[in-house]
């Protein structure tokens, strides 16, 4: 009887996702959580999200969300098929993996999943394939959902801090997120209806 030690990156996210979207009740087809594990391993290298090098500087970035829809729009073909899919992509993990730090800036998770969300409807339509079409169209419909899905498997190794819980109790207000409400209870913060919080801090 041989026992396995270890996991591989992909088995990892392959129990984070198929968890994550048990705990959200999401109901989806194997074809959509395959997709999400592979986001999962590619950004797992953090150059995948910030592609551009300075030459001078070293340091790494990324085009705009806006700058990368404008840029689509001139391209034809294959060219425009990945850097949609680059935006969609990249709009999704964000979203889901860093929408605390979005509520502290210009451009908020709404942003991002508007784009993410035209970008895949734009996929969708593009693609001959009816598998991958209908990926495409799940996640331009469902965006919030799934990125959701990405938010649980981001707090399963969330430090409990003050600043978190606060930061955490924000983004139950700002989305209604259930994940975020239902990591709240489990911190023992009873949460009111979203509606009713945000009157009490007026």
């Amino acid at each position: 009887m041989s026992v396995q030690l270890f996991v591989t990156p992909r088995q990892h996210f392959e129990e984070l996702v198929e968890a994550g979207c048990e705990r959200l009740q999401i109901k989806t087809a194997p074809a959509v959580q395959f997709y999400l594990v592979n986001l999962l391993e590619f950004y797992l290298d953090t150059r995948n999200l910030f592609p551009e090098e300075n030459a001078i500087s070293g340091q790494r970035s990324a085009p705009t969300m806006a700058e990368m829809w404008l840029k689509a729009g001139s391209l034809e073909g294959q060219q425009r098929f990945e850097l949609l899919k680059q935006l969609g992509d990249r709009s999704l993990y964000i979203s889901g993996f860093f929408s605390d730090s979005l509520q502290r800036k210009v451009v908020d998770v709404d942003y991002y999943a508007d784009m993410g969300g035209a970008a895949y409807a734009s996929l969708a339509e593009s693609v001959r394939e009816d598998t991958t079409a209908q990926v495409y169209r799940v996640f331009a419909k469902h965006f919030a959902q799934f990125a959701d899905v990405l938010s649980f498997i981001s707090r399963k190794s969330m430090v409990q801090t003050d600043e978190n819980l606060l930061r955490l109790y924000d983004h139950y207000l700002q989305t209604g997120s259930e994940i975020a409400r239902e990591r709240l209870t489990e911190l023992g913060v009873v949460t009111l209806p979203v509606d009713l919080s945000k009157k009490s801090r007026q």
